[in-house]
């Protein structure tokens, strides 16, 4: 009897957080917190091995037994959505733990870099935003940026209610996504932003999924090598150089009454940075995966904007493994295209940035995904425009189509075929019950073609009645291909009559800028 309590408290000491006779919740699950409407939502904590937990809320009562590992976990009856406070209480007959101010309704993640992160209080509005933003019943928590390839069960964070003052720090995207969810359908929303300025997609994704896949040996084998540089001994030399240049140019600019300059970045940063796979995956999205949501929305892809061949894989993935980890089935996934960004290109050609909207768009194959086109909405001379009222906008109208049942605009023309007449090239759109919409001037602007010399030229277009649009280009008396809006920063005027863009496309297969080049078969000798 005296050993197996000795084992007990052992085993106890070292579960993470957990002490004897003490629950413990995941921040995820507190006060004030939205669990979603209509679906088996999950609760677990921790407790010591062994241990009975009940969880009590809205006249039901689940209980668990922690496991070896101290976890357990409930599986709460489903409930509509309720918007007047309740508790949830969890009991081990020792010890209870009541979580107040409970609201069910409907839970997003909001993911992605920095345009997801980018704030209320800058976006062009923020100022009136965030004082229009005393939603009592709108309830935000943010996830610290945490990267690392070691699994976390948790982080410091907190559910509150939206204010002034909890919402101009929250992504614009996401409190504006979320906050027409709650007004237009008058239940309680909550919003879980865990976004990471810079991420790259698969840094979102479990290494031993990514690892699994042939298709991604590649991107691991220049994981693996750039893991080994950034710890050997040469990359730790360099960088200790490199901090004594900057001593000497920190002193020269304060003589100079300049600003210092950066310091160097450690070779370590990388190893807990946002571009190592699984790193965020890891650190900041596992702590929540299970919670009851509804769905996510995503803006992310210009980390990625060089490998965008690889995305066209690398995406899709991303969506289904975070079906598979969360269990909840094909939750809705709508993500945010590209926006227009870097010097404006008159005429369509080559482009990374178009190669990863066009893997964006491909990506809409899976079950329950959407997305915003925003090839109007981007800054030349700024990554992170600051217009993400209409951003959010764009993307709230396929869940409140697709989810939600209301009948208004919410998919953006794309390309349907091509016929060549002549020297004359006929794109057919499907407007998705709209029809087209040239802006500030009646004709198409933004298309190219091309002949079999595969060079492309400016094309005049000119709309035929409501889904067609005519090209013609004096340079291409036969034409075999179109592009629209194919460039980092296209300039283009299409989109439906409800001001949705069309969707940037080719009609060519021409092999992709950013696909891997083959390694040069040796040569005889």
């Amino acid at each position: 009897m005296k050993k197996t309590s000795a084992l007990l408290l052992l085993t106890t000491a070292l579960l993470p957080g957990v002490s004897q006779a003490e629950i413990k919740l995941p921040a995820i699950f507190g006060s004030h917190m939205v669990l979603q409407q209509n679906l088996n939502n999950p609760v677990w904590g921790w407790e010591i091995p062994g241990a009975g937990v009940t969880v009590s809320f809205a006249g039901q009562k689940k209980t668990a037994i922690a496991g070896k590992d101290g976890k357990w976990m409930v599986k709460l009856d489903p409930v509509p959505a309720n918007a007047a406070p309740q508790k949830v209480e969890i009991s081990t007959g020792a010890q209870t733990v009541v979580l107040e101010d409970v609201l069910v309704g409907e839970v997003w993640v909001c993911s992605g870099q920095s345009n997801m992160g980018f704030t209320l209080r800058s976006d062009w509005n923020g100022d009136l935003e965030a004082a229009a933003s005393n939603l009592p019943n709108l309830r935000l928590i943010k996830v610290p940026q945490v990267g690392t390839q070691e699994l976390q069960n948790d982080f410091k964070g907190e559910w509150k209610a939206s204010t002034p003052e909890t919402s101009a720090g929250f992504s614009a995207v996401g409190f504006l996504f979320g906050r027409y969810i709650h007004q237009i359908l008058n239940v309680p929303v909550g919003l879980i932003d865990n976004a990471w300025g810079g991420s790259a997609a698969e840094a979102w994704i479990r290494r031993e999924r990514i690892e699994q896949e042939p298709r991604f040996a590649g991107l691991m084998e220049n994981t693996r090598k750039t893991e080994a540089q950034k710890q050997s001994p040469a990359a730790l030399l360099e960088h200790e150089a490199a901090l004594e240049k900057h001593k000497v140019a920190v002193a020269k600019a304060k003589a100079e009454g300049k600003p210092a300059p950066r310091a160097p970045q450690s070779p370590t940063a990388w190893l807990t940075g946002n571009q190592r796979p699984a790193n965020i995956f890891n650190g900041v999205l596992n702590p929540t995966i299970g919670y009851g949501i509804k769905g996510a929305i995503w803006y992310q892809g210009e980390s990625n904007a060089g490998r965008a061949h690889e995305y066209g894989e690398l995406f899709p993935f991303l969506i289904k493994e975070w079906r598979r980890e969360w269990n909840q089935g094909d939750f809705p996934f709508y993500w945010v295209q590209l926006a227009d960004f870097m010097a404006e290109s008159p005429t369509p050609g080559d482009s990374t940035w178009a190669e990863l909207r066009e893997s964006q768009t491909k990506t809409m194959a899976l079950p329950n995904t959407g997305q915003a086109v925003i090839t109007d909405l981007g800054e030349g001379k700024d990554i992170h425009p600051k217009n993400k009222h209409d951003v959010a906008a764009r993307l709230v109208r396929w869940a409140l189509a697709k989810d939600y049942g209301i009948k208004i605009p919410f998919r953006s023309p794309e390309f349907k075929k091509l016929e060549i007449l002549g020297s004359k090239a006929v794109v057919s759109i499907d407007c998705f019950g709209s029809s087209l919409r040239p802006f500030d001037v009646p004709e198409a602007v933004g298309f190219a073609v091309c002949g079999e010399d595969r060079v492309w030229h400016l094309a005049k277009g000119k709309v035929l009645g409501a889904h067609q649009v005519e090209l013609e280009s004096e340079k291409v008396p036969a034409p075999v291909a179109v592009r629209y809006a194919w460039a980092n920063n296209p300039i283009c005027n299409l989109a439906s009559q409800e001001g949705l863009p069309l969707t940037p496309f080719r009609t060519d297969d021409f092999e992709m800028t950013t696909k891997p080049k083959s390694p040069e078969a040796p040569a005889n000798k």
